[in-house]
């Protein structure tokens, strides 16, 4: 039984094929989720929660930065919960919104010498765990959301994406 219902678009920006972001979508928000529900004992609502990725470009993410942010520079990856929630409480039926940046997710795996689709992977793992009210303000917050990054990425195969770099995400 599916976790999610994961809803896909592309706005902008030269991405994948709409069929393969939602194959890779699936498998990283699927198995993310099924951490938290599983390892965190994080609660789900009673019906399949809905998720919106949003697939735009850096001219696009840095006007949304800028109203929303009040930061007016392009980023990786924006998330926007549909209601205020903290870890280990129940979210509502819609999680919420994540959107990425194709040029910088692309920029971003070159100087981390990973691949485009490691990088999108930790990306969406990183935005999802916003929805659920898990933020890195502070080095406490930082701390627990890179851990499960972390430990999430490893059910992917993939390895720790902190592990000798001064790249962190900003708050």
């Amino acid at each position: 039984m599916a976790e999610l219902d994961i809803q896909i678009s592309i706005e902008e920006g030269e991405w994948p094929s709409e069929d393969a972001l939602h194959a890779l979508a699936d498998r990283v928000l699927e198995t993310a989720a099924t951490y938290l529900r599983e390892t965190e004992k994080q609660p789900f609502p009673k019906m399949v929660p809905e998720v919106s990725l949003v697939f735009t470009d850096d001219a696009s993410i840095q006007d949304i930065n800028a109203e929303w942010r009040g930061k007016d520079k392009p980023t990786n990856v924006l998330s926007f919960p549909a209601f205020p929630v903290q870890p280990g409480k129940v979210p509502g039926p819609m999680l919420g919104d994540i959107i990425i940046a194709r040029e910088t997710v692309a920029r971003e795996a070159v100087e981390l010498e990973k691949s485009f689709d490691d990088h999108l992977t930790h990306l969406m793992v990183h935005g999802f765990l916003h929805l659920f009210g898990y933020d890195h303000n502070n080095d406490t917050e930082a701390e627990i959301m890179e851990g499960l990054e972390t430990r999430i990425l490893a059910k992917l195969g993939l390895s720790d994406p902190y592990e000798g770099q001064d790249l962190k995400m900003e708050p």
